[in-house]
């Protein structure tokens, strides 16, 4: 092996662990930002069930005001 192919393979070498470092670095930000996906996926599920029994309850008093409102339609038009 001649200076010079031995000059070029380790100037591959060295790029390749370049690439690999920064390869890994990616990996470990990706795991990091995979994490904190994850705990604030487990926050919103642990929040749908209260979120959703807060929705039908609004949902609820919605539709008494509604009924509350059309009963008194009714009762002044039936009355007058």
């Amino acid at each position: 092996m001649s200076f010079k192919q031995a000059k070029e393979l380790v100037e591959r070498i060295e790029f390749t662990e370049l690439t690999l470092k920064k390869t890994a670095d990616n990996i470990d930000r990706s795991t990091l930002k995979f994490n904190e996906a994850l705990k604030l996926q487990e926050q919103i599920v642990k929040l749908m069930p209260i979120k959703d029994k807060k929705l039908d309850f609004l949902k609820l008093l919605v539709f008494l005001n509604i009924g509350f409102i059309a009963g008194l339609l009714v009762g002044v038009f039936l009355f007058k």
